[in-house]
């Protein structure tokens, strides 16, 4: 088996994606017909929603926005789109870790690990698979031979965006254009800096290789994480990341995901900023569907608050709202013309110091 195919072995990729299809829950009931219009529905709000994020961003790639394809998708296959972007991402990690143990991995073991890795990646992407509406996702494989410096597809949620929309009892053409603006948002984001998907996919490959290169110690760091969610879970205490970045201790670990931390607390920030930038002259009932969508937090169970503690998704919230706050202040200071520069080369990236102090940032840049 070439060590290519081998990686590859690793992680049962059509596997993760048959089991989020079959443990994903049902999706609202729908007929025939209202599924077409739904989706006719979600593609015509995604066009509309571009202008409007050119005349808040300012940002010229957001005029002639054909870098990427807008895809209304179920949940299969969300699940499905995800597996094949973490293959693209992890491909070089999984590689390097086989290079680094030749000979101590058979081929055998590398397609129980693949299954048992697959299984328990299809079941968090079907728990997921029920609560994304949308996602820009940056990291779709490349066509054979392409030498593009991006790709990416925009992945509308359908059924999810319904059952949210009629759980809030909100108007769905205003709710699906606010969902529409904010994923928008994300890819004029990476076609304002085509530099940025592959930036982001060297700095996940280095996470990665630092994570595999150390599994000797792997099993017990997950053992000591594990221990830590069950105590502060049992404590009531609120999680700082999430048991799994736990596992990162070495300093290149914290160098890494410091950045990564920063880059998306950014780009979720912007996205934020752009959706509270929205008015009733867009959004009629926008008001109501920020209170209402805001709210439906609290009404999580034991369960889903464990998985989410897990997984660190409330700790990301806190930091896409840092985020936010580095936005609105870099504006306020420099004009959304001088925020914009985040977007010209890697090196104006904020740190994650920088997102919590603007400041910092700005005096970086001159501004």
């Amino acid at each position: 088996m070439e060590s290519s195919e081998q990686a590859e072995a690793l992680v049962n990729w059509e596997l993760a994606a048959s089991t989020a299809a079959r443990l994903a829950p049902p999706g609202p009931s729908l007929s025939p017909s209202e599924i077409v219009q739904a989706v006719n529905n979600l593609r015509l709000k995604a066009d509309i929603s571009v202008p409007h994020v050119h005349h808040i961003t300012g940002l010229e790639a957001a005029r002639d926005l054909n870098d990427s394809h807008v895809l209304v998708v179920d949940r299969a296959s969300w699940s499905k789109a995800n597996t094949q972007s973490f293959a693209v991402m992890l491909k070089p990690a999984l590689e390097k870790m086989l290079e680094n143990r030749r000979g101590s991995l058979s081929p055998v073991a590398a397609n129980v690990s693949g299954t048992i890795t697959g299984s328990q990646l299809g079941a968090v992407l079907a728990f997921l698979s029920s609560k994304v509406l949308g996602q820009y996702d940056p990291f779709a494989p490349l066509p054979p031979g392409s030498s593009s410096s991006s790709a990416g597809r925009l992945l509308l949620v359908a059924p999810n965006i319904i059952s949210v929309e009629r759980e809030l009892n909100v108007n769905p053409d205003d709710f699906r254009l606010w969902v529409c603006l904010h994923e928008q948002t994300h890819r004029v984001q990476f076609a304002a800096a085509p530099w940025l998907r592959q930036h982001m996919l060297d700095e996940i490959e280095k996470l990665s290789r630092h994570l595999l290169g150390n599994m000797d110690t792997l099993m017990e760091r997950a053992a000591a994480a594990a221990k830590s969610l069950r105590d502060r879970t049992a404590s009531g205490s609120t999680p700082s990341r999430g048991a799994i970045l736990d596992l990162l201790q070495d300093p290149e670990e914290k160098e890494s995901i410091s950045h990564i931390t920063a880059v998306m607390s950014l780009l979720e920030g912007h996205a934020n900023v752009v959706m509270d930038a929205v008015d009733e002259k867009i959004v009629p009932s926008v008001k109501t569907i920020r209170q209402r969508f805001n709210d439906r937090g609290k009404d999580r169970g034991v369960v889903e608050k464990f998985i989410r503690n897990l997984l660190g998704l409330d700790a990301k919230m806190r930091q896409y709202n840092d985020g936010a706050k580095f936005v609105r202040a870099v504006e306020a200071a420099a004009g959304m013309e001088g925020f914009n520069r985040v977007w010209e080369s890697q090196e104006n990236l904020p740190t994650e110091p920088e997102i919590h102090d603007s400041k910092l940032w700005l005096e970086r840049m001159g501004l």
